[in-house]
């Protein structure tokens, strides 16, 4: 007898949404790691949602039901309680007589249908809902709105008056005070939560002479936020400061500090910069969501041959891999993604980072604490005598810190750490630049790679587009005899807050030391010399990646040029 699992694919396959190669890839990740087939096929993306759907509907016989288009009924919800919707995933829809139709991720989850039917006692008529749908509806019917106008608005109304900036006496208790009044402490709040909820990485408080600018760093671009009144700054900045426990009294120097909230079951954490500017003080919120981290190489994705040379590379006994690129570029992400692929119970792997930005567990973090004397370089002495199989070092700053990681690559450790050059063959010539000798880098070297993150198209809104000659020349992407190319752009909608992307991706530029450039890095040549024979051998650079992605209407072509460096 066949499966629900065996009927599923059977009907992706025959609905042409599914191919035979990615069914095979599909069992065996299900049989390395387990987990459901449904959503195993759509974490790598070999089926989307809505065919999932479709095929699930078809195979069990329940209608599908868009609830983003259903009218919520606060009657019908309290049927069942908040946690048990949020648990089981589960809406009620409508109840008629002793009936209640309920949207449901999974309608075959027994324990769910049974434990409601139960709690309400009535009899239940299930209908099946994209998963995705069904926690952001109920998140946006659960969670108390935080409208940033309308505080605003009450803040404008309450007057809240704040001291001078070039006041110099400081009334640290008035500070206390002005960041406790509740204009102020619901204005941060609605920060923070919005911030999470547009999936922001960074949001950005910047005070100028009549005004105050607030935007939120989205999928690596700022866009502008409703801003509060001038006067409002101290107590907002002095609000940060209490929760972050800095020195609300200190506004002359920088301080840096971190806290944490629980929003809708999950817990994020935010890393705070405090910069004295000419207008006061300018506040950097990094936000970490830990629950969106998925720390799995083939989620980032990688370009295939990438991927391929990077797990070749992680599994090795010994040597040094180095990434590269700006801050933002996802570099933490892919190590600690590196990290969890190789972390199992027979090897000992410790990190010394600055900050720790997620914690893995079996690993040991070390946090860098310049203040008392443990900077990478003596953390780095210190964890040598700890019997390390597998470093990572957040960064490479300095000769010391060089000088330590190349000779613990050569000694019998696998080395992970970052630089920050624009392309991988500029770790070389940086290593070189401080002071590390040529040899040495030659020997211990594994490969170097220059990460970035471009935006990808909104799936809701991708449509055909047209590309200007300006643009297609300055790209240089080339385009084979007989070669159909259709572009692609975003038009814009509510998902993608009319920007046209939603989400991002990974490219990155893989350099391999072996026998082609071993000679040229013992000879001092240049980055550009290094690039230049890496590509004769085969490597993709990250604009020829980018193109590719552009071949496949995943991204834009402005994007990859906004975004990647001309070869």
């Amino acid at each position: 007898m066949k499966t629900i699992r065996d009927q599923l694919i059977r009907l992706l396959l025959d609905g042409k949404m599914l191919k035979e190669k990615q069914v095979d890839q599909a069992l065996k990740i299900q049989e390395k790691e387990g987990g459901k087939i449904r959503d195993i096929l759509i974490r790598e993306k070999f089926v989307t949602q809505r065919d999932l759907l479709s095929a699930l509907s078809q195979h069990l016989g329940f209608p599908p039901l868009d609830v983003k288009r259903v009218r919520m009924d606060p009657d019908i919800i309290s049927l069942v309680p908040k946690d048990v919707c949020r648990f089981y995933k589960v809406m009620p829809v409508s109840r008629v007589s002793n009936l209640l139709t309920l949207a449901m991720a999974d309608p075959l989850n027994v324990f769910a249908l049974d434990d409601i039917k139960m709690m309400c006692g009535l009899e239940i008529a299930p209908v099946i809902a994209k998963e995705e749908d069904l926690i952001q509806v109920l998140d946006d019917f659960f969670t108390p709105k935080t409208n940033i106008e309308n505080i605003l608005k009450e803040a404008a109304d309450d007057e809240v008056i704040v001291g001078e900036e070039e006041q110099e006496d400081i009334d640290v208790s008035s500070l206390v005070q002005q960041s406790k009044d509740p204009p102020v402490v619901k204005l941060v709040n609605a920060f923070l939560v919005q911030s999470i909820r547009d999936k922001a990485s960074d949001i950005h408080i910047e005070p100028f002479e009549r005004k105050i600018r607030v935007r939120f760093r989205i999928d690596g671009v700022l866009y502008d936020v409703p801003s509060p009144p001038r006067q409002m700054h101290n107590a907002i900045v002095s609000r940060i400061k209490i929760l972050s426990r800095l020195d609300i009294a200190e506004r002359r120097l920088p301080q840096d500090g971190r806290f944490k909230i629980k929003l809708e079951q999950r817990e994020i954490d935010f890393r705070v910069s405090i910069l004295p500017s000419a207008f006061g003080e300018k506040v950097v919120l990094r936000v970490l969501d830990k629950s969106s981290l998925v720390m799995r190489l083939d989620a980032l994705g990688l370009d295939s041959s990438a991927l391929e040379l990077l797990r070749k590379c992680i599994v090795q006994p010994h040597g040094m891999i180095l990434l590269t690129g700006p801050t933002g570029s996802g570099k933490t992400t892919t190590l600690y993604s590196a990290i969890t692929e190789i972390n199992s119970p027979d090897l000992n792997i410790v990190t010394v980072e600055d900050p720790i930005e997620y914690l893995i567990y079996g690993v040991n973090q070390v946090q860098v604490n310049p203040n008392i004397g443990l900077t990478f370089s003596s953390g780095l002495r210190s964890i040598l005598r700890q019997d390390p199989d597998v470093l990572l070092i957040g960064e490479i700053r300095d000769q010391e810190t060089a000088d330590i990681a190349i000779k613990s690559a050569l000694t019998g450790h696998l080395v992970f750490s970052t630089l920050h050059t624009n392309d991988a063959a500029g770790a070389v010539t940086r290593l070189t630049d401080m002071g590390v000798e040529p040899f040495l880098i030659a020997s211990s070297l594994l490969m170097t790679a220059a990460q970035r993150l471009v935006r990808c198209i909104c799936n809701k809104c991708r449509m055909p587009a047209s590309i200007t000659e300006g643009v297609m020349k300055q790209s240089q992407m080339k385009i084979a005899k007989g070669e159909e190319v259709v572009f692609f752009k975003g038009k814009g909608c509510k998902d993608c807050k009319m920007t046209g992307y939603h989400g991002r991706m990974s490219l990155l530029e893989v350099l391999m030391i072996d026998s082609s450039n071993i000679d040229l890095i013992v000879n001092k040549a240049n980055a550009r010399e290094i690039k230049d024979v890496a590509i004769k051998n085969g490597m993709k650079t990250l604009r020829q990646i980018g193109l590719e992605q552009v071949k496949k209407g995943i991204t834009t072509l402005e994007e990859i040029l906004r975004v990647t460096p001309p070869d």
